[in-house]
């Protein structure tokens, strides 16, 4: 009970408090790939925000979206910059395009904070299942074997693999 408080007060103190100190770089690791993966999505989500908006406003000096968009001359898609030789269609099909990745990366950076809230749970039943194991014994009262397994099946040989447990007392 004890190195599961401590493990959620402060990640990692139910580790220490368990001995492992080895797992402790593995939690904090855990943390900060999933708050880069927050970082990263929530960046590029205000980008597309920022870009959308400054595309669908009628100000010509609003043009964040030029950054966004590759492959594709602004004469094309432009009605602001470029009213005479832009495509209606080509600008829709931007439009579409923008708010397909905002919705892409909102989806991800609302799950990398759900990915925050699960590796917390994770660190704190790890250190209550290694608190709960610490003293366990281990006999050899107790075997595991894995061993080949000719199974014959309807004129068809066939491998395989056979456990056996078995309970010695």
């Amino acid at each position: 009970m004890k190195a599961t408080m401590l493990s959620a007060s402060f990640p990692g103190l139910g580790q220490i408090y368990n001995r492992k100190y080895w797992k402790v770089p593995l939690v904090y690791a855990g943390f900060g790939g999933v708050g880069y993966a927050v970082w990263y999505n929530t960046k590029w989500y205000n980008n597309y925000i920022r870009a959308y908006q400054d595309f669908i406003d009628k100000v010509p000096e609003t043009d964040s979206y030029l950054k966004l968009i590759r492959n594709i001359k602004p004469e094309d898609y432009d009605p602001v910059l470029h009213p005479s030789t832009y495509n209606p269609s080509t600008t829709a099909w931007i439009k579409d395009q923008m708010m397909r990745q905002i919705d892409y990366f909102k989806k991800y950076r609302d799950l990398s904070y759900l990915g925050i809230a699960a590796w917390y749970l994770i660190s704190i039943l790890d250190a209550n299942v290694d608190a709960s194991l610490f003293d366990y014994d281990i006999s050899e009262n107790l075997t595991l074997r894995l061993e080949p397994y000719h199974l014959p099946y309807y004129n068809i040989s066939s491998v395989g693999v056979n456990i056996k447990l078995a309970f010695n007392f």
